[in-house]
């Protein structure tokens, strides 16, 4: 820990120049008081472990509270939650009675059938929802959602540790995880247990891999570059460097992402371009004279075998059960006589054979999914928050559930803070002036996240696809918000007028966008309230 976290924003104060004219005053009190207290024995490191673990608890309690409630399977946990349970007993998705749901709701858990059932979706998501219920049973309302809590639980702390290594600034990294910790879609993803959540934290983990591996392997370069220059020898083509472990987590994570969800398929294949970028670049800067085509045919093959064969066999992996069990869905398609491939392929194991069928399947399913729902947003509209998804609503009367007025609701939206989103969106759309302005590498890995985790949707403009998919790339939208917090924030040598100006509109931004959270936490959680109240929240047509 430095100076930095005084500092506010990346880099140190600016050196003062001598002048003919009377220094104009810098800085605040605040920042005087700050600097005082951070040479306190023991405060930086404090600070450093403080900030973080504070707004990891304040979501531990905005997530796990009333983790139970609502107490019925809400929106696509129909799905999940019951398929994470077959998972654990059968190792495969079992298929279920038609209108099983009262009685899964019920405690009547053990009713599905050994058919397999169709997924569209891979097993790994499922498999963590099935950690939840294997220790608190199937029963327990809270056994469905404990694993997507945790992880959006993690998440937050993650995505400090990410800003902080990005932008050099534990205050900075510290508004980044309470932000996450307080926004609404985090909140609603972390308490239902659909899938998002997990592409979310594997995406994320991928991300901080990428920025590690962005450091490690520049210092690899210079390595192999004053090597070469003591030995006198050329570096016309550049190295192909081997050694990149953070590299070959990227890989594997991006991986474990996919076999959640194939959207994760979209990270792995941007940060694998990007990476061959960040490497073109950095050869670029050494001086090597032919970084193009030294790093698409020397480093380029090499990148590839450090991620997309693990990536595959952490895909490959979650489909153990599949593969080990007889009655999965399609497990025998390969049986059946005129099925099997002849000729060329004949070779392929049955079982092989049987999986490419499925998964062919499940890329036709996808899509092509156009079913009419009445929550379905177009991925144009995701930035702008038109249409978010109502999870859960039960209206209730007089006397009903306790309610003391004439119509109450226990609502659940996964709509985000509307401040905070906004916000969001307008920084991003900042962030792109500013790379082609200045060329920043931080504003580029931060708009990589957007490009893997939104951009591919808009090409499925016409399919049935919902807000809360948005919970992915969530993480950067408010890495690109803080960047240009810590902008308007300034740095403590900036004129005392510049400096309070600065933290005064971002003082009173982060408390507008604490009270609307507040606002709209009921809302969040399911929470019984006034019909009216619960329209107070309807602040456009489209969040009915």
């Amino acid at each position: 820990m430095t100076r930095a976290d005084f500092d506010a924003v990346v880099g140190a104060p600016r050196p003062s120049g001598p002048s003919s004219h009377p220094a104009e005053p810098s800085g605040t009190r605040l920042d005087a008081w700050w600097g005082r207290l951070l040479v306190l024995p023991g405060a930086q490191r404090l600070w450093y472990w403080g900030g973080p673990i504070a707004v990891t608890l304040l979501a531990a309690v905005l997530r796990l509270v009333r983790l139970g409630d609502p107490r019925s399977l809400v929106f696509d946990e129909t799905f999940y939650v019951k398929d994470a349970w077959t998972l654990l007993h059968l190792g495969y998705e079992g298929s279920w009675p038609n209108n099983a749901d009262q009685a899964f709701n019920a405690g009547d858990v053990n009713i599905f059938t050994t058919y397999g059932s169709y997924v569209a979706h891979p097993p790994l998501g499922k498999w963590m929802i099935a950690l939840g219920l294997r220790v608190f049973g199937a029963e327990n309302t809270v056994g469905w959602r404990i694993s997507t809590a945790l992880v959006g639980i993690l998440a937050v702390f993650l995505l400090v540790i990410v800003a902080r290594k990005l932008l050099n600034s534990t205050l900075l990294a510290t508004i980044a995880g309470g932000l996450f910790a307080i926004d609404g879609h985090a909140i609603v993803m972390s308490r239902t247990a659909l899938l998002d959540n997990f592409v979310m934290i594997f995406t994320l983990l991928g991300f901080g891999a990428i920025l590690l591996d962005r450091t490690q392997s520049s210092a690899r370069l210079s390595l192999w570059l004053a090597r070469r220059a003591e030995a006198g020898r050329g570096i016309d083509w550049g190295p192909a460097i081997w050694w990149r472990p953070w590299l070959l987590s990227a890989g594997i994570l991006f991986g474990a992402a996919t076999a959640v969800k194939w959207s994760g398929l979209y990270f792995l294949a941007a940060f694998a371009v990007y990476t061959l970028v960040v490497d073109a670049l950095a050869r670029r800067a050494a001086g090597i004279p032919f970084f193009i085509s030294g790093t698409i045919f020397k480093q380029g093959p090499v990148t590839f075998l450090l991620t997309i064969p693990l990536a595959v066999a952490t895909y490959l992996a979650s489909w153990t059960g599949w593969f080990i069990t007889k009655d999965g869905y399609f497990r025998n398609w390969a049986e059946v006589p005129g099925n099997a491939a002849t000729g060329l392929f004949a070779w392929v194991p049955h079982s092989v054979q049987s999986f490419l069928h499925y998964q062919a399947s499940v890329y036709d399913f996808n899509v092509n999914e156009h079913t009419v729902h009445p929550y379905s947003a177009n991925p144009f509209t995701w930035l702008f928050l038109v249409r978010p998804t109502a999870f859960y609503y039960v209206g209730q009367t007089s006397g009903q559930g306790g309610c003391t007025v004439s119509s109450c609701a226990e609502y659940v939206t996964s709509i985000a803070n509307p401040i905070l989103w906004w916000a969001a969106t307008a920084a991003l759309f900042y962030l792109l002036y500013r790379l082609v302005r200045h060329r920043e590498w931080r504003v580029g890995l931060i708009l990589m996240g957007m490009v893997a985790g939104y951009l591919p949707w808009l090409l499925y403009s016409t399919r049935t696809i919902f807000q809360f998919y948005a919970t992915v790339f969530e993480p950067y939208m408010i890495l690109g918000l803080v960047f240009v917090i810590g902008l308007i924030l300034g740095r403590p040598d900036d004129s005392t007028y510049r400096r309070t100006r600065g933290i005064g509109i971002v003082a009173v931004f982060l408390f507008f966008v604490v009270l609307v959270s507040a606002f709209f936490y009921p809302v969040w959680t399911g929470l019984q309230v006034p019909e009216i109240f619960a329209r107070l929240h309807y602040w456009l047509p489209g969040w009915r």
